[in-house]
């Protein structure tokens, strides 16, 4: 059963109330011109809650939601010209502090409403600027925000005052959403009496399929939090996460990056993708994102030492599973932005859906229809008064869309609440609500994919034309492999539950309390039963375990899809019999 939620009213249609802390960073109401500091004016709360929060007021939300509403009007009145018209708007957005970068652990709530609200408002221009301001307050901001020190955090607040943008840069060449976060990029700590700091570090791409590849915003950004694999004395400590310098004062590359365009697409190109390599990037210790670790030289003889070690955690530290704690690696800490940034996307493909059905239906209501009158047929009677939308294969598509995108969007809300809560009680998401998060982001995606692409079906030439939002749906196409590719996720989902399958059978679970009918739908357990003996036929055929799985993905990914529709009804009614 999914974890109860604080939130008073999970189902708001347009916000939910939230704790939030008081904030660290000043934050805004009003709109401010290009150029201003953010406002300072006081936040204003209700009552203290019972943990010491104070809770945001209905009202102040809405104040914030007006000017937020505004502001989005101004900077997108008109679609970006260029890339670097639309890196300068998403500078003017930042620096209003309407949105601060902290929002995302202090008021998560505002985080996720300020993306629903931007993709409704960009929706006529595509989703580039979208995608560019996810990348900023996610990706960027929020990697800062889990991994960065307190010198480190100030100079994101100097960030967000001065309207200087970032990007993230994890995706390489041979090393993609199908990779299971691996990279290939390297930091090596050189370590140099010279160096005040007694060494540096040098940022590598040593073959080209390490290159970063597809990084957005990576053209216009100053900086980027860049993922290397961290190696110290010759020895490799795992990915670890910097904050690299790409563009000097004058804008222009920094000594050994090179930046390429990844060139046009079919939507979306104000938002510039990049191809980044790296040769011998000498950074400071400085660089590395260090609340968690640190990097430093000992003397041994006349030689220098590096020597890695990692900062004690605090007492919500680590996911439970069951009664053992897991430690967490530097690389679990950089996932943790791909649990909000998987709801951003989920929430990114709804609202497209929402608006595209709703575009559409207004357009088709508006159509007519050439019926002939009763008890003629030639071409010379008089048409009925009947639209477009009353075809029923049309009609039947817009009732069957409102009842799904009604029950997505509930479980959307419900998914979100709890996650909110997990940010702000400063504790890690469980395997439950982990596992909710990957089935939101895809079922909301697929689901978009699929309906939009039947309404497109039913519509005829109008699906041809420019301004309908058709022509943005590749957006979709984004969202299916944004923060984690969905199959990805979906055959995760199948390997945990074959897993826990195999466990309960090595402790004699074969019956009675303890088996998977016992945690899951009659459909769900047999599905699972079904895929593990597939899995073990290929084995005893001699096939390795790889080629096993690749023989039995069909039935992956159905135990998959089964295993979200459960998750989906669990947390929309966690008494359902299922």
């Amino acid at each position: 059963r999914p974890p109860p939620v604080e939130h008073p009213n999970p189902f708001a249609p347009t916000t939910c109330v939230v704790p939030i802390r008081v904030p660290a960073m000043p934050g805004a109401y009003g709109v401010v011109d290009q150029g201003s500091r953010p406002s300072v004016s006081p936040i204003a709360v209700s009552e203290k809650g019972t943990t010491g929060d104070i809770i945001e007021a209905e009202n102040d939300r809405a104040s914030w939601r007006d000017a937020w509403r505004s502001k989005l009007s101004a900077v997108l009145a008109t679609p970006a010209a260029s890339c670097d018209d639309s890196a300068s708007r998403l500078s003017v957005l930042v620096k209003t502090g309407l949105l601060r970068f902290e929002d995302l652990m202090e008021n998560p709530g505002r985080f996720f409403e300020a993306h629903r609200l931007l993709a409704q408002a960009g929706f006529q221009h595509g989703p580039g600027f979208s995608i560019r301001f996810t990348v900023q307050y996610n990706l960027f901001a929020g990697t800062i925000l889990e991994l960065g020190s307190a010198r480190q955090l100030n100079q994101l607040r100097e960030m967000q005052r001065t309207g200087r943008l970032g990007c993230f840069a994890l995706t390489e060449r041979l090393a993609g959403v199908n990779s299971g976060l691996v990279v290939h990029t390297t930091a090596c700590w050189v370590c140099d009496d010279k160096d005040k700091a007694g060494g540096y570090f040098l940022l590598n791409t040593p073959h080209p399929g390490a290159k970063k590849n597809w990084i957005s915003q990576g053209l216009t950004a100053s900086l980027g939090v860049v993922v290397a694999d961290l190696i110290v004395n010759g020895e490799t400590v795992g990915p670890h996460a910097f904050l690299v310098l790409l563009r000097d004062k004058n804008n222009r590359p920094g000594k050994g990056v090179t930046l390429t365009d990844m060139g046009a697409k079919t939507t979306g190109n104000d938002l510039d993708n990049a191809s980044i390599e790296f040769n011998s990037v000498r950074m400071d210790r400085t660089a590395l994102l260090d609340k968690h670790c640190d990097v430093f030289t000992v003397r041994e003889g006349k030689q220098g030492k590096g020597v890695y070690v990692e900062r004690g955690g605090d007492a919500s530290e680590g996911a439970t599973s069951g009664t053992k704690k897991h430690r967490l690696t530097n690389m679990d800490r950089i996932g943790q932005r791909l649990f909000t940034g998987r709801i951003a996307v989920a929430q990114g493909a709804h609202e497209f859906r929402s608006l595209l059905f709703q575009r559409t239906k207004e357009a088709t209501d508006n159509k007519p229809c050439w019926v002939p009158s009763a008890g003629k047929s030639d071409s010379t009677a008089t048409p009925a008064a009947r639209a477009l939308s009353d075809v029923p294969q049309l009609k039947s598509l817009y009732l069957e869309e409102t009842r799904r995108h009604e029950r997505t969007g509930r479980f959307l809300r419900v998914v979100e609440s709890a996650l909110c809560a997990s940010l702000l009680s400063k504790t890690r998401p469980d395997s439950v609500l982990v596992e909710a998060v990957a089935a939101a982001k895809v079922r909301a995606v697929d689901e978009a994919i699929e309906m939009t692409h039947r309404l497109r079906q039913e519509v005829g030439a109008y699906a041809l034309m420019a301004k309908t939002g058709f022509e943005h749906t590749d957006f979709l196409q984004c969202c299916k492999f944004a923060e984690g590719d969905s199959r990805v996720l979906m055959m995760k989902m199948a390997r945990d539950r074959v897993w826990r399958l195999a466990k309960m059978k090595t402790k004699g679970n074969t019956g009675g309390r303890g088996t998977l009918v016992d945690t899951t739908s009659k459909r769900e357990a047999s599905a699972t039963a079904s895929l593990a003996a597939q899995i073990q036929d290929a084995a005893a055929r001699g096939l390795s375990p790889t080629e096993a799985w690749d023989e039995a993905s069909e039935a992956a990914y159905l135990l998959a899809e089964i295993a979200i529709e459960d998750i989906v009804t669990t947390w929309l009614d966690p008494v359902a019999k299922l």
